[in-house]
């Protein structure tokens, strides 16, 4: 049952025409009443195919936001916490896209969305969890500048031989996939029925013991569609309530319970209303930004496409 809050943002969402887009990491009662829940791909593209809405509340961090604004020029982007900064997309400005491209002049420029519109107008393209090996082989390039998750680069290098993927930078990283050490291996020996599940943000040593890779709406697709019944979910603890709460005849099994990312547990409902009713925090980005950062998002996905 919706919370009197809840149901007051839903008739917000009606009377000012807004839609609220929703990442998988966010809290429970804040996905009960998205318009749409996905991953940062996922979310993408959904931003470049929503029409006839004035307003797009995005609940997540703040290049997601920049994302949706980049594709809705004709919108207003709003997020509930300004605050949301994602910390990994702080370890790639546009500078060291710049400063790689001068070493290595032939290589085309990858980056994950994860990023801030800043980086994406460096790239050539950019790239998901969910599509950042289906890219990379698409591009012409033998030699392919990819940052920031250095975990995501080599996962890609792994399965990638033909190519030569150089991470920049050679440290980055998401503070949340990195405290996944020793806990899923634990938790295989404990639950040995259980399928374990990672994302491959996590280190190369955790995901050769995993038994699928992949970003979060691909393993809440693979949980849902699979005969397996149980899984250890190695990822933000936000995929797991939804999972438990949307597909309940199957078990799911956090590796690492305290395994939080706090920028996205900014966003609350409270928030979400004063936003709806105050529009006062607006996403901007600048014009010529966008429209470099524009291309590189559209040729993911028409490469994911293709």
């Amino acid at each position: 049952m919706l919370s009197t809050l809840q149901k007051e943002i839903l008739k917000l969402k009606k009377t000012e025409n807004a839609v609220l887009l929703v990442h998988n990491y966010q809290t429970i009662d804040i996905q009960e009443i998205a318009d749409y829940i996905g991953d940062s791909y996922e979310l993408a593209v959904k931003a470049s195919q929503i029409k006839d809405v004035d307003y797009i509340v995005f609940c997540g961090v703040d290049f997601m936001a920049e994302t949706a604004a980049i594709l809705n020029p004709d919108k207003t982007v709003l997020i509930p916490d300004k605050n949301a900064k994602c910390p990994m997309a702080a370890m790639l400005p546009a500078s060291l896209i710049r400063e790689a491209r001068l070493k290595h002049p032939h290589a085309e420029v990858m980056v994950y969305v994860n990023t801030w519109a800043e980086t994406k107008a460096e790239a050539d393209v950019t790239c998901t969890s969910s599509n950042a090996l289906k890219i990379a082989k698409k591009l012409d390039s033998e030699t392919i500048l990819f940052g920031p998750d250095k975990n995501l680069a080599l996962y890609v290098q792994d399965r990638l031989t033909d190519k030569k993927i150089i991470p920049i930078p050679d440290y980055g990283h998401c503070y949340v996939h990195s405290q996944f050490t020793y806990e899923p291996v634990k938790m295989k020996i404990e639950y040995p029925d259980a399928i374990l599940m990672a994302h491959p943000e996590c280190s190369p040593e955790v995901l050769k013991r995993a038994d699928f890779i992949g970003s979060t709406s691909q393993m809440y697709t693979y949980a849902k569609t699979s005969p397996y019944k149980k899984f250890i979910v190695t990822t933000e603890i936000g995929l797991i309530q939804r999972m438990q709460r949307e597909i309940p005849d199957k078990i799911f099994i956090m590796a690492k319970p305290d395994a939080v990312c706090t920028q996205m547990k900014m966003h609350t409902l409270e928030k979400i209303k004063e936003v709806l009713v105050n529009k006062d925090k607006i996403v901007k980005v600048d014009s010529e930004i966008a429209d470099k950062a524009r291309k590189a998002i559209l040729r993911m996905v028409d490469l994911t496409n293709d």
